[in-house]
């Protein structure tokens, strides 16, 4: 920061003031967070554990429940210790900080979940050349892109941001430090920002929607020229997870970010949901309705009996 910004940190005004409701909240986002660490870590470990589990579509699962892990690690740890804390202040160090890393690996996660909207089409356009076309190569190169390019748009944002000067409102009305929620404490020209913002948005994440979208419009059509009954509810089925954690994701995401920065109810809600609840889901929605998961656990606790 430079040398004439006066605020040297903010307080998060998050949830609630009130020291019984913080309590309350405090006990059920701690068993939301550990949930979040068993859930994700078991998928990873069964993945991990299981040969069955060694195909692209659980390669890139495994990468999904390891961005989880660090998608609600960024935000949470520091929500449970402003819930007991009386001071709730972060350093603008720290906060920019926290930005960086929720928007990095939100950032991942929608270049994550495009990847494996296009391993779903392959799959079910071209099933006996899937293990050829998805080799682990191109796989670990989907991967290491969707990390690579997060990060470097996290940078610039974060980059451009740092020019923002901070002399005069202290108070976040947010759980955790996001773009958005600085530009109302800056007592500068906040446009370049903001514009750079808008631009890496519409880009990442609207590009990431678009080509989810057309993945599953050459799915729909694919499954629609299956003359087999069974062959088309298979097929379905192999999309229902994938199409829940989108729609999860993107739905809260989208809403909250679409939504002026008030610091309303309903933006902490939706900004709850995709950054606490949707880590929390997203390994139960791929292992309740996965019978390959399920056989896995099973196959596992046979071998520890």
């Amino acid at each position: 920061m430079r040398n004439h910004s006066v605020v040297s940190e903010f307080i998060l005004f998050g949830l609630s003031a009130d020291p019984q409701i913080e309590a309350l909240l405090f006990v059920l986002f701690l068993v939301i967070y550990l949930l979040t660490l068993m859930g994700n870590l078991t998928l990873l470990l069964v993945i991990r554990a299981d040969s069955c589990l060694h195909t692209p579509m659980y390669f890139f699962l495994g990468q999904l429940s390891f961005l989880d892990l660090c998608h609600s690690s960024v935000t949470v740890p520091k929500l449970l210790e402003n819930l007991l804390s009386e001071k709730k202040t972060i350093s603008v160090e720290g906060c920019l900080a926290q930005a960086f890393f929720v928007f990095a690996t939100g950032g991942t996660e929608s270049c994550l979940l495009t990847v494996m909207a296009y391993d779903r089409y392959v799959a079910i356009s071209s099933p006996l050349l899937y293990g050829q076309m998805m080799n682990r190569q191109l796989c670990m190169g989907l991967v290491w892109g969707s990390w690579s390019v997060a990060f470097l748009d996290s940078l610039v944002n974060i980059l451009v941001a740092l020019n923002l000067d901070f002399c005069g409102a202290q108070n976040i009305h947010h759980f955790s430090c996001e773009l958005p929620s600085l530009y109302s404490l800056s007592c500068c020209d906040v446009s370049a920002s903001f514009t750079v913002l808008l631009c890496s948005s519409l880009l990442h994440f609207f590009g990431n929607f678009l080509l989810i979208f057309f993945s599953y419009v050459c799915i729909l059509f694919t499954i629609l020229s299956i003359n087999a009954t069974t062959g088309r509810n298979k097929a379905f089925s192999t999309c229902s997870s994938h199409l829940t954690a989108v729609i999860f994701f993107y739905g809260s995401g989208l809403l909250r970010y679409l939504m002026p920065n008030l610091g309303s109810t309903q933006e902490l809600i939706f900004s709850l949901h995709y950054s606490v609840v949707t880590p929390m889901l997203n390994p139960v929605i791929y292992s309740l309705k996965n019978k390959e998961v399920k056989a896995a656990v099973r196959r596992i606790l046979r071998k520890r009996v």
